[in-house]
């Protein structure tokens, strides 16, 4: 099977990087592990270092070196858009498969693992679809079976070459909302009611028994005040055990991971608690979505190292404190940053004055935070970090 050669591709790394830490100096240059990439440098954890792939870019001959990070950095990729429901089947009926097997047969190539973002979410859905809802043309019975026809027809297309899927993505709504009481949200709740998560996963599992199956979403980082009206990973974490009760194929939940540096967030401890306590129920966790966005004020713009320096210094901070947490947990299987430059980055076009989310600037100049991720894999093992724990599909 191609996972197996996949995970002995990462035996070899291992042993590779052991190797090399052994080398007499009399063998030439002295190893130096700061020159070792992100990749590799998981690969001592068994722990899968990943970026989001924006394909216009990964095909972009103009700029090959995109193409050449992605190869070389990272031991995985997510698919950014192509995977997307809106770009695979724009028109009912016609899938649209090329640039989502593109991905694939380079993540091949490259002895890459694939986590396949998303299955069901209420964003980035054929107009086709909820025209056809909203106009009455689609019933709620023929949306469900629409709903399990795309789930079986894309983990199918796909069977056997994707190691993590995202299942269902952001399904919970957050304390701002209205009303302010968490609850199911979205298209999908809305219209088939809270009950779609639970078959989303048994679709899927239907479709490949092998792939481990993901719920993700965003803000669940750590636990809260511990008031359950307010606290949105509380509240995944009594959706998944309740789906775990009711013997649904669960696997994992992710954590998207997209923070700024002008919120108050988690502390290492506070992160590997809730990774603890979702591996208590028996479940693998990853970060599926890491950047650490920044208020892009004038003064920022103008070039301001006053203004600059301390943004890149929280930035860095936060992405330590999510890579540390997943690094003390041993279920904690990928740590996926959400593109990896700054000049493809999705946060300038959503959130307009804010950006340097990235590990890499716009000119693929490695930055503190990239460097803080390195220290991080470089200084972190046994005792306090041990080889990670397989995730078997929960049939």
């Amino acid at each position: 099977m191609r996972f197996r050669r996949w995970i002995a591709t990462g035996a070899v790394a291992i042993a590779t990087v052991g190797a090399l830490n052994t080398l007499p100096a009399s063998a030439g240059s002295p190893y130096n592990p700061a020159d070792q990439s992100l990749r590799n440098l998981g690969l001592r954890h068994d722990l899968y270092i990943g970026t989001a792939v924006d394909m216009a870019a990964l095909n972009d001959a103009a700029d090959p070196r995109y193409r050449e990070l992605v190869a070389s950095q990272f031991s995985t990729v997510t698919a950014e858009n192509v995977m997307k429901w809106e770009s695979l089947e724009p028109t009912r009926g016609t899938y649209n498969w090329g640039p989502a097997d593109e991905l694939i047969a380079f993540a091949k190539q490259n002895n890459q693992r694939v986590r396949g973002h998303v299955l069901v979410w209420q964003n980035q859905l054929p107009g086709w679809l909820t025209t056809g809802v909203n106009d009455g043309s689609i019933s709620t019975a023929q949306l469900r079976d629409i709903l399990r026809n795309h789930i079986t027809n894309v983990v199918k297309h796909f069977k056997g070459k994707i190691w993590q899927w995202d299942v269902v993505n952001e399904a919970v709504s957050d304390p701002w909302d209205s009303p302010p009481t968490l609850h199911y949200k979205g298209f999908w709740a809305q219209h088939l009611g809270p009950d779609y998560i639970a078959d989303a996963f048994r679709w899927a599992r239907a479709a490949d028994p092998k792939a481990l199956l993901f719920y993700n979403d965003y803000n669940i980082e750590a636990f809260g005040s511990g008031d359950p009206a307010n606290d949105k990973t509380q509240f995944v974490y009594d959706m998944a055990k309740n789906l775990l009760a009711q013997r649904v194929p669960i696997d994992g939940v992710g954590s998207q991971g997209h923070l700024g540096t002008q919120y108050g967030n988690y502390d290492t401890l506070q992160v590997a608690a809730a990774l603890k306590k979702f591996a208590g129920l028996g479940l693998a966790t990853a970060f599926t979505e890491v950047d650490v966005r920044s208020q892009m004020t004038e003064a920022v713009q103008n070039g301001d190292s006053n203004e600059i320096n301390p943004r890149l210094q929280a930035s860095a901070a936060n992405y330590s404190v999510l890579l540390q947490a997943c690094l003390a947990d041993r279920h904690c299987l990928s740590f996926t940053v959400w593109g990896f430059t700054d000049k493809y980055s999705w946060v300038p076009n959503w959130f307009g004055n804010e950006g340097l989310a990235n590990i890499y600037d716009e000119n693929y100049q490695p930055k503190r935070a990239y460097n803080l991720m390195k220290a991080d894999l470089i200084y972190t093992g046994p005792p306090y970090v041990l080889p990670r724990i397989a995730q078997k599909p929960r049939k």
